[in-house]
């Protein structure tokens, strides 16, 4: 049985002391912390602290700790190792979302040491709910205006990004690596049916298509796993703060990949619609392309077939959580029937 990880306290502190330093530009000493691990977690090593410093000021902050150390047996077999970079989310926050007031988590610091494999992130401790366990569907139209102005904002400096963060980059070779991840799976499978293996091979003579429709849209950065458990909101007064959280597969992309993330799940045909068109009244003029809301929809469309793709592609272990569903190879036909591919 594997020693259970954890990380020491006296270091904990002494690096978040460091980190404070830094944010506050100035000497701070903490004279109390108290952490325990937070509800959260799924993967990597989360933790709630409670910190008390020198000068009267109190703080509720997220720790993570993204060094592969820290995830969970479970995690590490379900994770693909080449999307693993404990960089990306880190050099996000610090060179992305720092210089722009979105909502997001304010980060207090950070650091990155690869010869120790110290991979550690401080963030505020946001007060929000996940954004799955909020009734009220204005709320979700809201995250996908929200979700909107971002790609707007992020879309004329993303080359400029990915010379500072290990951004993900999903071109044609990222899309079709799901697919022939899924085939392997599926052949290596032996409970496989032969249904599912005739309707993934159906699948795999359409599936350039959806490639050729992917990269032919304009790109922003995108957050990469924009689903409602990712995405804490807030509402103050007539006011909601959307701060998504967990930007591990922060990238380059189609922005419809956000949204097709968001919709995803037990929704109706006009829920989907209601929330796409949020999103499409949220774009500026030119609506990245999109000269219709009718040619939105049918390209959200391919981005719904293309993250059940991935699904499938993600891991032989690996399930969704309950709320976006399980059955994505029937989706992926589904979707490819009413495409007409």
């Amino acid at each position: 049985m594997s020693t259970p990880y954890v990380v020491n306290s006296a270091e904990l502190t002494s690096t978040l002391q460091q980190a404070l330093n830094q944010f506050y530009e100035q000497p701070r000493a903490i004279t109390t912390l108290a952490r325990k691990s937070s509800a959260y977690r799924m993967s990597f090593l989360i933790e709630e602290l409670t910190v008390a410093l020198d000068d009267g000021t109190e703080l509720d902050l997220i720790f993570k700790d993204l060094s592969w150390q820290s995830l969970t047996e479970k995690a590490k077999h379900e994770k693909p190792l080449f999307l693993y970079n404990p960089e990306r989310e880190i050099q996000t926050y610090r060179h992305i979302l720092a210089d722009h007031k979105l909502g997001q988590a304010v980060c207090y610091g950070a650091i990155a040491d690869a010869e120790q494999d110290r991979y550690w992130l401080f963030l505020e401790n946001l007060a929000g709910l996940e954004l799955y366990q909020v009734g009220e569907f204005d709320r979700w139209e809201k995250s996908a205006a929200w979700l909107a102005q971002i790609h707007t904002a992020f879309r004329t400096d993303v080359d400029q990004f990915a010379t500072v963060v290990p951004l993900v980059h999903y071109d044609a070779d990222y899309f079709r690596r799901w697919l022939v991840r899924a085939q392997a799976f599926v052949e290596a499978a032996p409970d496989a049916s032969a249904e599912a293996r005739e309707q993934l091979s159906w699948l795999s003579e359409r599936y350039e298509k959806v490639v050729e429709v992917l990269v032919s849209l304009p790109v922003t950065l995108i957050h990469g796993e924009f689903y409602a458990s990712n995405i804490l909101v807030e509402q103050s007064g007539a006011d909601l703060r959307v701060s998504p959280v967990d930007w591990e597969m922060t990238g380059i992309g189609p922005g419809l990949l956000d949204l097709a993330a968001l919709t995803v799940g037990n929704w109706t045909e006009e829920q989907q619609a209601a929330m796409a068109k949020a999103y499409f009244d949220a774009l500026p003029a030119d609506k990245h392309q999109f000269e219709t809301f009718e040619s939105l929809l049918e390209t959200l469309a391919y981005c719904h077939l293309y993250t059940a793709i991935m699904w499938l592609g993600w891991t032989p272990e690996w399930a969704p959580p309950a709320q976006i569903g399980s059955n994505w190879l029937g989706e992926a036909v589904r979707l490819a029937e009413k495409l007409r591919l």
